[in-house]
């Protein structure tokens, strides 16, 4: 009985073996083309043509330059007509930069500190923002960075007036783990 039942164990794992390297087999035969290994070797039938730029890594634009007359040593710059930030390291070099999306309120070119922060308020827009950094007052309406916690951009409305500046919520991250209490701001033209 027992050389029976080992002959029996044999052949259904040999069955299942079978079973699994058929459905392994009709599973490759039904994916799409460019789900298919590259093959090499000298048999073209299996070769698949290159795709454009395969095997080079793609540019991408460098990112702006710090701007002139913005300072020196550990800053954030604001640049209102490019819409744009950067987080400066002491050794003046740009550690992050991103687009911003202003408000109805900008403050005036000049240096600031960063004054205060909130982990998460609700904006003067109604909308929940996280990762606020407040540096500047106009006619007392708060300036400061800040991120929807909905990912959502800004759509300010002309006649309120208010002063967050939205960035992306990962820009935002950032920007909370750089600017504490006192961190030079430049908000530059």
């Amino acid at each position: 009985m027992p050389a029976r039942s080992s002959t029996i164990v044999t052949a259904l794992t040999a069955a299942a073996v079978v079973a699994v390297g058929f459905l392994g087999y009709q599973a490759s035969a039904s994916a799409p083309a460019d789900l298919h290994p590259h093959h090499k070797g000298g048999d073209s039938a299996g070769k698949h043509p290159a795709q454009p730029g395969a095997g080079k890594k793609e540019r991408r634009p460098a990112a702006p330059p710090v701007p002139e007359a913005s300072g020196t040593g550990k800053r954030i710059v604001y640049a209102l007509g490019a819409k744009r930030v950067w987080l400066v390291g002491e050794n003046d070099t740009a550690l992050r930069t991103f687009a911003v999306a202003p408000s109805t309120v900008s403050p005036p070119m000049g240096t600031y500190a960063v004054s205060s922060r909130s982990v998460s308020v609700t904006g003067s827009d109604g909308i929940a923002i996280e990762h606020v950094v407040r540096f500047a007052s106009v006619d007392g309406v708060v300036i400061g960075f800040s991120a929807a916690v909905d990912g959502s951009s800004p759509n300010p409305d002309a006649s309120q007036r208010t002063g967050g500046i939205r960035e992306s919520r990962a820009d935002g991250a950032a920007m909370w783990n750089f600017a504490i209490n006192g961190t030079k701001v430049v908000v530059v033209a």
